[in-house]
């Protein structure tokens, strides 16, 4: 029988894996690690977005050995059907770069949203007026707890049907049909603009007002409420547990992930790795439609004593 979810209360080749630049050992790699936290797309995900029956089992293995599996990902809370039947003890995963606590125990559509940090409408708006501003040519979606409203130019990106179309400032005014349920992020697209030149540029013309990052290939951003990120929210759950961040294994791709690899011990960039993440982890493995995480999963239970 499952236990049941705790919640996150107020509170941070397939041979062996080598780091990316060989240092000493550290304390980190000397603690048996406690929990792995894991992005789902490009990282722990097959290109055809499936999980291995290989990783599969590497997750069960950590599971059965104590150490508890976290997947945290910029997925919307209905979209971890992909992952939900392979779910361990907590049954918890973070989505929306850490916008959302939830439990997947119910399974698809049943979910329950066990913490929210949201993004402030007022901090919304600032961060769609200054990036209109600095990019002209930027459109909009916004993702909530339960909704998903998007600008009538956004592109289809996303493998739904928009609730509803209008103009950002609209979608997140007060006379939206939605206006109370929280807001977990936007999203931001431009159709020219070099992806890595944008989020630079909206880093820059947001500031403060927002946490801005990106996981897509192309000029897609995903804008959170300040301090808002997969690591701070990973932090706090953690520290709800007594887990230090020596003690955690983390694995991730993109950008959006950069922050939660530099925090825990032991990091892990895929072989298919944007270079920014290369340079954050502190080690590699392989790339996910190759196993990389499982190879590593493998590796760690197999040095227990």
């Amino acid at each position: 029988m499952r236990s049941p979810a705790r919640p996150c209360r107020h509170v941070r080749d397939n041979g062996r894996v080598t780091s990316a630049t060989r240092q000493p050992e550290t304390a980190a790699e000397t603690l048996p690690p406690r929990l792995i936290a894991t992005d789902l797309d490009g990282t722990l995900l097959r290109d055809d977005k499936s999980v291995s029956p290989r990783t599969v089992a590497a997750l069960a293995a950590a599971e059965k050995a104590g150490i508890e599996v976290f997947f945290v990902t910029g997925r919307p809370a209905r979209w971890m059907d992909v992952v939900s039947d392979h779910v361990h003890g907590h049954g918890l995963a973070i989505c929306g770069n850490g916008a959302a606590v939830v439990d997947l125990h119910g399974g698809p559509g049943a979910h329950r949203f066990v913490k929210v940090r949201e993004l402030a409408r007022e901090n919304a708006l600032d961060a769609v007026r200054l990036l209109r501003d600095a990019a002209p040519g930027t459109v909009y979606a916004v993702e909530q707890t339960y909704g998903f409203y998007q600008e009538p130019a956004y592109p289809k990106l996303h493998m739904e049907i928009p609730d509803s179309l209008a103009p950002a400032e609209e979608l997140l005014g007060p006379d939206h049909p939605a206006a109370s349920e929280p807001v977990l992020k936007i999203l931001a697209y431009h159709p020219e603009i070099d992806p890595d030149s944008f989020l630079t540029l909206a880093r820059l013309a947001i500031g403060d007002r927002a946490d801005v990052t990106r996981s897509s290939p192309s000029a897609l951003l995903e804008i959170s409420g300040p301090g808002v990120s997969k690591a701070s929210t990973l932090a706090l759950c953690c520290a709800e547990r007594g887990i230090s961040h020596e003690q955690v294994v983390a694995f991730g791709d993109m950008p959006n992930d950069v922050e939660m690899l530099t925090w825990a011990g032991r990091s892990y960039a895929m072989g298919n790795a944007h270079p920014d993440v290369l340079a954050a982890a502190s080690g590699r493995t392989v790339a996910n439609n190759d196993d990389g995480v499982a190879v590593v999963i493998e590796q760690l239970l197999a040095e227990l004593p």
